[in-house]
């Protein structure tokens, strides 16, 4: 009973940081379409919104890693800083920059269908880089996916180009920078959780963010006399973005990045509902089928990978297995041969 107990809290516990995770996104996501659109808060400055947001978080990172010690620094040269984290830095600057302008021109329901185009860039910078091989089944399902966000792009009653070239190449710089990590952090043995994430790429984020806020955004924030800034509208954002990486933190460690994928989609759909029946964004059934295409063949490359890491583990327990039946047998033929000379 008391093992039953354990696996039921267990399960719990999984669903509650799920579900807290999926709060958190959602909310954060939301509160910057707020901020952003023209017809609602109405500060379109999508520079300035995540350049509060990377000073916020180091700070916070900073006072969790280096004033309360409650999370563990990893030991990092200089030279790997500069090599390996600065070039993340500046792609997730980009990145951030990007997917909060798509706020700006396009709905958030429809945003969420062009994200499903994740999987896609991540394979296809894998493949021009040499980094993954090329297989046919995956590349189908690829084209699958692409198909069905093109349908959800045709289906678009809203439909603004600058605002999909903007999210299109957000998608772009957010998956080299997943590749990047891959490369140049996790494949030299160094993995950073979202704290430490935050602790050593929010401040370089910062920096490289500032070059083109004083192009674009200064000039016209320092000409908007009449804004004031909101510390309650600005400090709640920020808070919110700082508790999703927190959540991402507890739900990778303690399940798995699979079921945040999983997660992921469960708040797509819901994202597209609350769209549709609250923010009152227009959602055609064209848009639903173009999504549910690109959805069946997200959800495919996510079994896919789940069978490809359960293959991989079940070999590496098989040579195991093998390394120590062969230990065994030398044991045994020791303990013979001094059996042998004994007698």
């Amino acid at each position: 009973m008391a093992l039953s107990d354990g696996v039921v809290k267990k399960v719990l516990l999984s669903y509650a940081y799920v579900a807290i995770w999926i709060f958190l996104s959602f909310t954060v996501i939301v509160y910057n379409k707020y901020i952003l659109d023209r017809k609602l808060y109405n500060w379109p400055f999508p520079i300035s919104l995540t350049m509060i947001h990377m000073a916020f978080c180091s700070s916070l990172a900073y006072l969790l890693v280096k004033v309360f010690k409650l999370v563990e620094p990893v030991s990092m040269s200089r030279d790997l800083y500069l090599k390996s984290v600065v070039p993340i830095g500046a792609l997730y600057a980009l990145s951030l920059w990007f997917s909060n302008s798509a706020y700006i021109f396009l709905s958030v329901s429809f945003i969420q269908m062009l994200k499903a185009l994740m999987p896609v860039a991540v394979y296809s910078i894998g493949i021009l880089i040499k980094k993954d091989p090329f297989k046919s089944d995956t590349m189908v399902n690829m084209l699958s996916i692409s198909f069905g966000v093109a349908v959800a792009a045709y289906g678009e009653a809203k439909f603004n180009s600058w605002g999909v070239s903007l999210q299109l190449l957000a998608v772009g710089f957010e998956a080299t920078r997943l590749v990047l990590i891959q490369i140049l952090l996790n494949a030299k043995g160094i993995s950073l959780n979202p704290i430490t994430s935050l602790y050593y790429v929010a401040p370089c984020c910062f920096a490289f963010l500032c070059i083109p806020w004083i192009i674009v955004e200064f000039p016209v924030l320092k000409e908007t006399s009449s804004f004031h800034f909101d510390f309650v509208i600005f400090g709640m954002n920020s808070l919110c973005a700082f508790a999703l990486n927190l959540a991402v933190f507890l739900l990778v460690g303690k399940t798995s990045a699979l079921t945040m994928n999983v997660a992921g989609v469960v708040k797509d759909w819901l994202l597209i509902a609350f769209s549709w029946s609250v923010i009152k964004d227009t959602v055609t059934p064209i848009n639903l089928i173009g999504y549910l295409i690109a959805f069946i063949g997200v959800a495919y490359y996510n079994h896919a990978k789940l069978q490809a890491l359960k293959a991989a583990e079940a070999q590496k327990k098989a040579q195991q297995d093998n390394v120590e039946a062969g230990k065994l047998l030398e044991e045994r033929d020791e303990d013979g041969k001094k059996n042998e000379t004994q007698d």
